[in-house]
Formats: structure tokens, C-alpha cells, sequence
């Protein structure tokens, strides 16, 4: 039986902007197993997001563009529904919890609302017993006193009770596959925990899929099975949690690794990356992440490296992973 929920292949998608065509996303291929969680990272611009919009088919069009690659879901090619077809998976089969719920969140429905609203459209069901199904979510997600918060709108809760109203409307028809993208921003870190240990108790609950984008490598560790690394629009290292941490292949990954503060760590400065991520417009020849690379060789200025199978769920693409100074672990 495949144990393959999604399967994202060679995709490819475009913007057309005044300065010309940005390749945004250039060949990413991943796949997510059922019940597990990848976790997505990456410095910001590097394709993140709009990777997980086109999983919803909700780039704009234009100045998006897919121009390539196919996105299987239960082994059905998204790409080629009709936006019909989208809508009833939308929310129903996938579900997203954006990133910033103040700004996803209609701030003139109350929150129950805005729940059953989805409840609604994909079960079938009367407004009353939407909203008491509303209810019965706000609970699952830890939210206090929810026969009175349904009534309250996005502006009169706090940010993390915002985020567990978003996550409720996530979970509102059980999901297959839910999308978190950056669900702990701007949140202080109490309530991140509280956020994360209710979206995994969750998961185990209710036998779902989770692609977490983040930036932060300590949610990476606690939340994910696998971690795919994005730079530039694609995918330069694969790989399980403990294997990747442990022993990164790739220089970004070791760069982003050696960026995250460590109690036994006594230097005064912390450790960055040199350099940005370069302009999509003006991308250098060969390995993009080259310019900034301490281990660089000729072939990666001349020469982009293919994304290669090291082992199971181990892949990296970069000319020098045979070679690279293993000297450096994460503990």
C-alpha cells in the first residue's frame, strides 16, 4: 500500500513582474507519508510559502504561473482539477493555518462564524448545528469558555487564542493533510509550546499530515519526522530529523544549524551566514548558494549540483557532500 499522502514533483512556478520573470520555485520535488510530519525551512524568500500555496492552488493568476511539475494527493494530480473540484478539497481534505491570523481572519464575523462557515459548505449541515460543532473544536483546541468566544470577534482575543481559533477552523472537517505555516510567529514562547504540544497531540489524534513551514530549527526538532531544506526556490537537503541535525551534508543546512544559540556555546557573537539570498532575476551560475559558501570549488561557480539519494530519505544536492568536514554535530 503507498504510504505516500503527497507527492510534489519537478515543480516549477513562475511571477511576472515589471523587471522581467521570477522563477520562484525551480524544481521542487518532496513527498509527505501519512501521519508524518515534514518540516519545511529556509531562510525567508526562498519558496516556502508559495510551495505550500500552490499545495492549495492559491497562487494568484496572474502574476503567478505554474509552469511545470505535478502535486498528487492521494495519488490525483491537483494541477489538473478544476477549481470546483479545488473547492471542495480546500479546507475539507487540506486545510492551512496561515501565518498571521489577525490578517487571515475576517474581522467582521465572529469567530464561530467564520468555524461553522466551513462546516457548512463541505458537511452539509444546518447553521445551529455548525456552530455547535464550532464549539465543540474551540474545546478540542484549548480554548476557554467556548460557548462565549464563539460570539467574539478576531479583535477581542489574544494572539494566541486567535491562533487556536485558526488551527480550529484547520481541523474543522478533518483534514488529511494540514498546512502550518510559520503557526508559532510572533507568539511568545509559552504559548508556542502550548501551540505546537496541541497540534501534536492533535495529529496523533486525528491520524493526520502535517507540512510545517519555519524558519526555526528548535520547532523543526520537536515537531517534525523529516526536514526538507529550501534555498533559492529548490530543495538542497532531505533528510530525518536526528540524521540531518547530527551530521547536515549541505553547507546552508550546517550554516542554519550553526546560526541557533546554544547554552554551551560561550562566544560573544553568534555565528550568521555571510552574504543574502540572491536576487531571482540575477540568479549566479551553478550552485546558487555558492557566493556564500566557505567550502565552494570551481565546479560549484560552474555547475548546479543534482539533488541525489545518499540512503533512505537522505538526499543533498551539492558537489562537495562526499567530502565535507563532518568534524561538525549537533548534539
Amino acid at each position: 500500500m503507498d504510504k505516500r499522502l503527497l507527492e510534489v514533483k519537478d515543480l516549477r512556478i513562475n511571477f511576472h513582474t515589471e523587471e522581467g520573470i521570477v522563477p520562484a520555485i525551480n524544481g521542487v520535488s518532496m513527498h509527505i507519508n501519512k501521519g508524518e510530519t515534514l518540516g519545511l525551512v529556509g531562510e525567508s524568500g526562498s519558496g516556502k510559502s508559495v510551495t505550500s500555496l500552490s499545495v492549495m492552488r492559491l497562487i494568484p493568476i496572474p502574476p503567478g504561473q505554474i509552469v511545470g511539475g505535478k502535486i498528487l494527493f492521494q495519488g490525483e494530480n491537483l494541477l489538473e482539477r478544476s477549481e470546483s473540484e479545488m473547492q471542495k478539497i480546500r479546507g475539507n481534505k487540506i486545510s492551512m493555518i496561515f501565518q498571521e491570523p489577525m490578517t487571515s481572519l475576517n474581522p467582521l464575523l465572529t469567530c464561530g462564524e467564520q468555524i461553522a462557515e466551513s462546516v457548512q459548505l463541505h458537511q452539509g449541515v444546518r447553521k445551529k448545528e455548525a456552530l455547535e460543532k464550532a464549539i465543540e473544536l474551540l474545546k478540542l483546541v484549548g480554548v476557554p469558555s467556548p460557548e462565549h468566544r464563539i460570539n467574539e470577534y478576531p479583535h477581542q482575543l489574544s494572539g494566541g487564542l486567535r491562533q487556536r481559533v485558526m488551527i480550529a477552523m484547520g481541523l474543522s472537517c478533518n483534514p488529511r493533510l494540514l498546512i502550518a505555516d510559520e503557526p508559532t510567529t510572533a507568539l511568545d514562547v509559552t504559548i508556542q509550546a502550548q501551540i505546537l504540544e496541541l497540534l501534536r497531540n492533535l495529529k496523533q489524534e486525528l491520524q493526520m499530515s502535517i507540512l510545517l513551514i519555519t524558519h526555526d530549527l528548535g520547532v523543526v526538532a520537536e515537531m517534525a519526522d523529516r526536514v526538507a531544506v529550501m534555498y533559492a526556490g529548490k530543495i538542497v537537503e532531505e533528510g530525518d530529523v536526528v540524521s540531518l541535525f547530527r551530521n547536515p551534508l549541505h553547507p546552508y543546512t550546517e550554516g542554519l544549524l550553526k546560526s541557533v544559540p546554544r547554552l554551551d556555546d560561550h562566544q560573544d557573537i553568534l555565528y550568521s551566514i555571510e552574504g543574502t539570498v540572491p536576487n531571482p532575476l540575477d540568479m549566479p551560475k551553478g550552485c546558487s548558494f555558492s557566493p556564500r559558501c566557505t567550502y565552494a570549488k570551481e565546479i560549484c561557480h560552474q555547475k548546479e549540483a543534482p539533488l541525489v539519494e545518499l540512503g533512505p530519505n537522505r538526499r543533498v544536492s551539492c558537489w562537495l557532500h562526499e567530502g565535507l568536514d563532518k568534524r561538525w554535530y549537533v548534539s
